[in-house]
């Protein structure tokens, strides 16, 4: 076992065009969907501090940046994403995934967070309408 330094994200996976910023346990998902995608896919770890300067090396090697997490979208990791970049004044896409503000039933988890698009088949879907447009 090692201590993980305080801060630090992971590329867990290298692709194009698309990066997926995946918090907490949207890791699984965000991987399978970014093998159909050839995703470049981050496990940014913490949400404070974030890890600026990996987020904006992704945005400065990407058309699109997508995150994820199991937490509200509202003033979310995301937020923290979006902020982080307009400070550097990147202005690299950044495509929200999480869940809506609105309640959520409780149940079996993978239900639930595919019935907000939290899943593989969610994430293809989204970053394909995403990049349709």
């Amino acid at each position: 076992m090692q201590a993980l330094p305080v801060g630090k994200g992971e590329l867990r996976r290298q692709g194009a065009r698309v990066a997926i910023l995946a918090f907490g346990s949207m890791l699984k998902p965000a991987l399978e969907a970014a093998e159909e995608l050839n995703a470049t896919v981050a496990n940014m770890r913490f949400v404070k501090p974030l890890d600026e300067s990996l987020v904006q090396q992704l945005a400065s090697q990407h058309e699109l940046l997508v995150t994820v997490e199991e937490g509200a979208v509202m003033g979310g990791a995301g937020s923290a994403v979006a902020e982080c970049l307009a400070a550097a004044r990147l202005a690299t896409p950044v495509l929200h995934l999480g869940l809506p503000d609105r309640f959520i039933d409780h149940g079996d988890a993978s239900l639930l967070l595919a019935s907000v698009g939290l899943d593989k088949a969610g994430l293809l879907a989204a970053a394909g309408r995403h990049r349709g447009s």
